[in-house]
C-alpha cells in the first residue's frame, strides 16, 4: 500500500469518526419542551416558545437544520415562521450547535387563532442541509391541543352608553324677598312689603296654591343683625325682627286664603359674620383684605367689633355700605313642581307623543323591556326631535343590544354628527369599530369618551381583545360582566371572577360557561358539571366546544346535555 492510500484511508476514518458524510439522527420529542403547554389563545393569537436542548454528538458539524412549526388541525395545517440553526463548520450567520457538546436553542411560535386549532397537534418539521444534499428528516410532535378560553372575549358584550334623559317628576323652585330694617329697629316698614321681589314671592306662593301640579314644600324665614353694638342686644333684635315677620306672613298668608304650604320654620342669627365677610371680599372698600385678616385673628365677636372700629379710616364706609345689608329678614318658599306621572307619560306616547318634551319622551323608554316598543319609542323621539343627538345615540345602543350592528352604527354616526363633543355617541362608535377589530379607531374613539362609566368597561374590552389581560382587569375595576370575569380568570385571580360572574345581573350561556371554566381550574367537579349543564341548555353548541376544551381534560364532560 502507497502512501496516498494510507492518506487517503486515514482522511476517510476521520470523516467516519466526525460525522461529515453520514446523516443527522431523527430528532426525538424529549429533546423539546414547549412554553405554554397546550399552546393557549392571547388576543387573536396562539403564541408560544418551544425549547430546544440538543444533545451531545447529534448535531452535525457541517449540517444546518431549518425548523418548521406546523399547527395541524382539522385536516389542514397553519406554518409559523422557520428558525435555522448550523453546525460548527458551516459558514453562515445562523445560531451553532456544536457537535461536541450539544446546546439549547429557542424556536419562537405564533399563529393567527382559528376556533378549530382546539383540537391540534404543534409539529416540528426538519429540513437539512448537508454541503449540497438536502433531506427531510421524520416530524415531531411537541405539544397537543390549544386552550382557546380568551376567545370567549365578545365586543358585542360590552355595555354601550345611554345618553340620558333629564326628566325629573319633582323639580324644586325657590322664591325668596328681604325685608330691610333700619339700624336698632325691628318694626316693619310699609315701603318693604312693596317691593318688586315681596310681589313677586306672593304672587308665586299664591299660583303654587292654585296650581293642581304644584305644592308649597315650605316656607322659611331667616332674620339678621348686623355685627355691631353688644351681642345681647343684637340677639333681642334678631329675635324680635324674626317674630315680627312671622306675624306679618302668618296674616298673609290668611288673607291669601292659603292654608296648604307644608311648614313654616323661622330661625334668626344674632350677628351676620359670615355675610359680612362675605360682603366685604366682594366690595372695593380700601383695606378690605385688612379687614378680612382682622376677621380671620379674632374670633370673639366683641373683639371683631373692636379691632374693626378701630380702623377708623374705612369703619364709615362700611356702616355707610355692608352693614345695612345685614339688618333683614329673608322670607323663602319652597315649591315643588310636579311632572307627569308614568301612566300619563305613556298614554301621551300612545295618543300623542307630539306633547311630550324630548326628555319626557326619552324618560319613556325606561319604562318599559320590550325591545319593540323600545325601537318605536326611540324612532319617534328621533322623529320629533332630530336636532337631538340623545334620540339617534339611544335608538343606536337599543339596536346594538339586540345585535343590529349596521343601524346602530348609522345613529351612533347620526348623534355624532349633531353633537362632535358629547361622550356618548363617540363610546358606542368605539364599540363598533372593536366589533370589526379596528384596534386603532376604537382606542381613538374611547379617548373622545372621557368621563363616562362605560368607558371602563370599553376598554376593558379592548385590553381584553388585544390579548393583556392584566391592563383590562384594571379597566373593568368592579364591572361585573362575563368580559370582565375572563379577564380575572386569565390572570388566575380566580376568587374575584366568582364573585363578578355571581354578579351579574342577567347570566347568559357564556356566563356559566365561565363558572364551569372557574370549577375546573379550582378542581370543583360540581361546579363544572352545574354549571356546563346550564350553558349547554342556553346554547347547545357549547355542549361540542365542552367536549373538546381541554380546560375539561381531567373531567368526564362528554355526556352532559
Amino acid at each position: 500500500m502507497n502512501i496516498k492510500s494510507i492518506v487517503a484511508g486515514g482522511a476517510c476514518a476521520m470523516l467516519m469518526l466526525t460525522g461529515c458524510n453520514k446523516k443527522m439522527n431523527q430528532f426525538q420529542a424529549d429533546y423539546f419542551s414547549v412554553n405554554p403547554n397546550p399552546l393557549e389563545v392571547v388576543g387573536e393569537r396562539v403564541p408560544a416558545t418551544v425549547t430546544a436542548n440538543i444533545p451531545q454528538k447529534f448535531f452535525l458539524k457541517n449540517a444546518s437544520v431549518t425548523v418548521t412549526p406546523y399547527l395541524v388541525f382539522n385536516g389542514q395545517e397553519v406554518a409559523s415562521q422557520s428558525y435555522t440553526f448550523q453546525g460548527e463548520k458551516v459558514r453562515g450567520n445562523a445560531p451553532v450547535v456544536y457537535y461536541d457538546h450539544g446546546g439549547t436553542v429557542t424556536i419562537p411560535v405564533v399563529y393567527n387563532y382559528q376556533p378549530e386549532m382546539i383540537k391540534s397537534e404543534l409539529m416540528l418539521a426538519f429540513n437539512v442541509r448537508q454541503g449540497n444534499k438536502q433531506y427531510v428528516l421524520p416530524r415531531v410532535k411537541v405539544a397537543n391541543g390549544v386552550v382557546t378560553t380568551a376567545a370567549l372575549a365578545q365586543a358585542a358584550n360590552a355595555t354601550p352608553a345611554i345618553a340620558p334623559d333629564k326628566f325629573q317628576r319633582i323639580i324644586n323652585e325657590k322664591y325668596a324677598a328681604d325685608i330691610r330694617f333700619l339700624v336698632n329697629r325691628s318694626n316693619i316698614r310699609e315701603s318693604e312689603l312693596m317691593t318688586e321681589d315681596m310681589y313677586k314671592l306672593h304672587e308665586n306662593i299664591a299660583n303654587a296654591n292654585a296650581a293642581s301640579n304644584r305644592e308649597i314644600e315650605e316656607i322659611n324665614i331667616s332674620s339678621y343683625a348686623s355685627p355691631e353694638g353688644k351681642l345681647d342686644y343684637n340677639t333681642r333684635l334678631a329675635e324680635q325682627r324674626e317674630k315680627n315677620t312671622n306675624e306679618y306672613l302668618t296674616k298673609q298668608l290668611k288673607r291669601d286664603n292659603i292654608t296648604e304650604f307644608g311648614e313654616l320654620t323661622a330661625q334668626f342669627t344674632p350677628e351676620d359674620w359670615e355675610g359680612f365677610r362675605s360682603l366685604v371680599a366682594k366690595s372695593n372698600i380700601q383695606d378690605k383684605e385688612l379687614i378680612l385678616s382682622v376677621l380671620e385673628q379674632f374670633k370673639d365677636p366683641e373683639e371683631r367689633e373692636r379691632e374693626i372700629r378701630n380702623l377708623s379710616s374705612v369703619f364709615d364706609q362700611l356702616a355707610d355700605e355692608i352693614l345695612p345689608q345685614l339688618r333683614y329678614s329673608r322670607i323663602t318658599a319652597s315649591i315643588n313642581v310636579i311632572g307627569k306621572s308614568d301612566r300619563e307619560i305613556q298614554e301621551l306616547f300612545a295618543t300623542n307623543p307630539a306633547k311630550l318634551s324630548v326628555d319626557e319622551i326619552l324618560y319613556c323608554a325606561t319604562l318599559t323591556d320590550n325591545h319593540n316598543q323600545k325601537l318605536k319609542i326611540y324612532n319617534k323621539a328621533a322623529e320629533l326631535y332630530p336636532d337631538d343627538y340623545r334620540t339617534f345615540n339611544d335608538l343606536g345602543v337599543e339596536q346594538f343590544l339586540n345585535g343590529d350592528y349596521s343601524a346602530a352604527k348609522a345613529n351612533f354616526t347620526q348623534a355624532a354628527r349633531i353633537a362632535p363633543a358629547e361622550a356618548e355617541p363617540q363610546l358606542n362608535l368605539g364599540l363598533t369599530s372593536l366589533m370589526k377589530k379596528d384596534y386603532r379607531d376604537a382606542r381613538q374613539k374611547f379617548g373622545n369618551a372621557a368621563g363616562l362609566q362605560e368607558l371602563g368597561e370599553a376598554t376593558g374590552t379592548l385590553y381584553l381583545l388585544q390579548g393583556d389581560a392584566n391592563a383590562a382587569v384594571k379597566s373593568f375595576g368592579d364591572t361585573k360582566s362575563n368580559n370582565a370575569a375572563l379577564a380575572q380568570i386569565l390572570t388566575k385571580n380566580y376568587s374575584k371572577a366568582k364573585t363578578t360572574l355571581a354578579g351579574i345581573a342577567n347570566p347568559d350561556a357564556t356566563t356559566y360557561y365561565l363558572m364551569a371554566v372557574l370549577g375546573a381550574r379550582t378542581n370543583n367537579e360540581s361546579m363544572v358539571k352545574t354549571n356546563l349543564k346550564q350553558a349547554i341548555a342556553l346554547d347547545k353548541k357549547l355542549a361540542r366546544r365542552a367536549a373538546a376544551d381541554l380546560e375539561f381534560a381531567n373531567f368526564n364532560v362528554a355526556n352532559i346535555r
